[in-house]
């Protein structure tokens, strides 16, 4: 009975070790969102600037900036980096698997809505729907925005204003 109680405790040990959550290895949030849980999401006071970073997997420029972006973020506690992907929500495994390629750490959301003519503006009314493109939101819910590719210089530099 006592060995059976011990290869039942070993297996337990062996089969949660396998599981990425219960340590330090987290994987990071990915979830397919519309356009309203997005607005949640930019209207949330979190007491942080957050940086929501729009950005496709097959756009060059988006992917040329993805490592600023986290480069910035690990920099920068005080700051909450958002990816928001523009894929086909269809064929979520691109995100993901890109994600696990890109070794992407931050909370990725792609978003599924494809009527992109109703919710662009409300976004930011100068944006013409083209990526990438930054939304920075203070804490204090002001919003700037930011419509191409983004140098590191240029994205430490718009933090640097946002936090004065």
């Amino acid at each position: 009975m006592r060995s059976l109680i011990l290869s039942i405790l070993a297996f337990t040990l062996v089969w949660f070790k396998g599981d990425n959550h219960l340590y330090d290895e987290q994987e990071p949030v990915f979830a397919i969102i519309d356009f309203p849980e997005f607005e949640r999401m930019a209207d949330a006071k979190t007491g942080k600037i957050r940086v929501f970073n729009f950005w496709a997997t097959w756009c060059a420029p988006c992917v040329k900036e993805m490592p600023y972006f986290q480069q910035v973020k690990a920099e920068d506690e005080d700051l909450e980096l958002i990816f928001i992907s523009m894929d086909d929500g269809r064929r979520p495994e691109r995100v993901t698997d890109f994600m696990k390629r890109r070794n992407i750490t931050s909370p990725v959301y792609l978003l599924n809505d494809v009527d992109y003519n109703q919710w662009i503006d409300k976004v930011d009314p100068e944006w013409s729907g083209a990526i990438p493109a930054t939304l920075f939101v203070k804490p204090n819910g002001v919003r700037s925005f930011y419509e191409g590719e983004m140098t590191y210089e240029e994205l430490k530099t718009m933090i640097s204003q946002l936090k004065k």
